[in-house]
């Protein structure tokens, strides 16, 4: 776990970790919102909902429901490696607590800091023991497991801040989860030193929201990999969160697209809390069409730009006829649930215009009534010479 940051000097507070659980305590909280928050400023979209009656599934190293950030938001999970009693609860790394604040973190602690949606509720799901990279040939198939089962717990949204081998049986639970109107959010992968971009999964699997990094000016993070199936990107260096043993904060310097994930997921499960009739095709399309998009539309480091969670939700989705190369989703993709908002509008538009000019149509005859008093004029009568 990366190392504090230098800028809290405030002893911490006590850490009061949960029961048989003894995860990183961390320092105090930021002392002013961090750069990621002011960036995609989700208060904005707060009006519209917070994420009410939504469950994101954390697949992940556990989740402490012990931070006051926290406090409420996390239900009972499950466990598939090694602690099954705790229910997913137990956070011995504090990665999967630090992404389940980003994603829902509470708004009411007194500290500059929140989750994206934060009256959504997290399902904590242990898949991982440590943040440390493995080539164990079983985890593919914990992760698929872990999947199929959060998809049967009535979530809206999966979050898989992590990365494994490809797996037929993991592309097969991926499916599953989509089948069943499951929203799912994956991050792109990290680089390693002289590392070449490959796929990570299950971000590569087609249907799977693929995330990449940003740093604070929205440039691409060097560590995050690249590809053609990256979909989206949000803050990805220099994060913080909450501590999964007590009232602490985590600072990862490096940061890593596991939280711009994060960031994608909250943004995601705001969508759901306001349609919950879309697809997760659906929920795709109106993140990566809203996002700001890089100049040329589309790349392979950001894909379709960084999530804008207000634009996400406000956004009447009309046709553009001229649309930067890259930066519409290519044809065929689902129609925009949201437009017949637009034609509403237009028509709404239409009959006032009509009305005015009946209005000042009507004006001179007005004036003319009120000069006679209401009276009928006559006809002029022609005489014959």
């Amino acid at each position: 776990m990366a190392a504090l940051l230098a800028s809290l000097v405030v002893p911490p507070a006590p850490a009061v970790a949960a029961p048989n659980c003894p995860g990183p305590a961390g320092g105090v909280a930021p002392a002013e919102t961090p750069w990621a928050l002011r960036r995609l400023d989700p208060a904005s979209a707060w009006r519209i909902t917070r994420g009410e009656r939504v469950t994101v599934a954390v697949i992940d190293s556990g989740v402490s429901p012990t931070h006051p950030l926290l406090k409420g938001q996390v239900r009972e999970g499950r466990d598939f490696n090694g602690l099954p009693s705790m229910q997913g609860r137990c956070d011995l790394a504090g990665h999967g607590t630090i992404v389940a604040g980003i994603i829902a973190g509470r708004d009411d602690t007194g500290a500059p800091y929140s989750g994206i949606a934060p009256a959504a509720r997290i399902l904590p799901v242990r898949v991982l023991p440590d943040t440390q990279r493995t080539n164990d040939p079983g985890l593919p198939l914990q992760i698929a497991d872990a999947i199929r089962w959060s998809t049967d717990q009535d979530v809206q949204v999966i979050n898989l801040s992590l990365v494994t081998v490809d797996h037929p049986e993991l592309a097969r639970a991926v499916d599953y989860a989509l089948g069943k109107g499951v929203v799912v959010v994956a991050a792109a992968g990290n680089r390693q030193q002289e590392q070449q971009d490959l796929p990570a999964y299950p971000a590569a699997y087609p249907g799977v929201i693929a995330v990449a990094g940003v740093d604070r000016e929205g440039g691409h993070v060097g560590s995050s990999v690249s590809g053609n199936y990256v979909d989206i990107a949000a803050p990805g260096l220099d994060i913080v969160g909450p501590a999964p043993g007590g009232q602490g904060y985590l600072a990862e310097p490096q940061g890593g697209t596991s939280f711009a994930a994060a960031y994608v997921s909250g943004a995601a499960a705001l969508i759901r809390a306001a349609r919950p009739d879309l697809t997760p095709e659906q929920v795709a399309y109106r993140l990566t069409r809203t996002a700001d998009n890089p100049p040329e539309g589309h790349n392979p480091e950001l894909g379709y730009g960084v999530v804008n969670p207000y634009r996400a939700l406000t956004s009447l989705l009309g046709t553009r006829t001229d649309p930067p190369v890259g930066a519409m989703p290519p044809p065929g993709a689902a129609e925009d649930p949201l437009g017949w908002q637009r034609t509403v509008a237009l028509w709404v538009a239409g009959a006032a215009a009509v009305l005015a000019l009946a209005l000042l149509a009507a004006r001179p005859i007005v004036a003319l009534g009120r000069r006679r008093k209401w009276r009928p004029g006559r006809r002029a009568e022609t005489v014959d010479a």
